[in-house]
């Protein structure tokens, strides 16, 4: 696993707020919600939600973390040196079995996404695609 400092940009300032919520995010195998992190961060000085909840945003523009809106969670972004938060479409298939999240950046998909809603008068800001199903280490167990 990635230390704070290896993920983290270069120009990247954090607060200590923002650097306990990352590197919880960080040490955590699967999604979390901020309530979760707020309970594994509250020895550590948090008291509300709102701490969390501001660590968060910042984070989240910076690009350093990624909402899931199905699972109503947080991950660390897997590769936050590719600026995901100016990048346009986001992906991330999410295994039912154990969890787990694999993040990816599908530029045909994208392309194809963006021109469909050009071509129905829409203009598109960011996108994120959200697939559920299974691992290959949750689908080998099932064959």
């Amino acid at each position: 696993m990635k230390t704070r400092d290896e993920m983290k940009r270069p120009d990247e300032k954090l607060t200590r707020n923002q650097a306990l919520v990352f590197d919880c995010l960080s040490g955590s195998e699967a999604p979390i919600s901020a309530y979760t992190i707020l309970d594994r961060l509250r020895d550590h000085g948090f008291k509300a939600p709102l701490q969390v909840y501001r660590a968060l945003e910042k984070l989240t523009e910076a690009g350093l973390v990624h909402r899931l809106e199905s699972l109503n969670a947080y991950v660390a972004c897997a590769h936050p040196h590719q600026d995901c938060s100016h990048h346009g479409m986001t992906a991330f298939a999410i295994c039912e079995g154990c969890g787990a999240v694999i993040e990816f950046h599908a530029h045909d998909i994208e392309d194809a996404l963006g021109e469909l809603a050009r071509s129905k008068g829409f203009r598109p800001g960011a996108m994120t695609v959200e697939m559920r199903g299974l691992c290959a280490e949750c689908a080998a167990g099932e064959a």
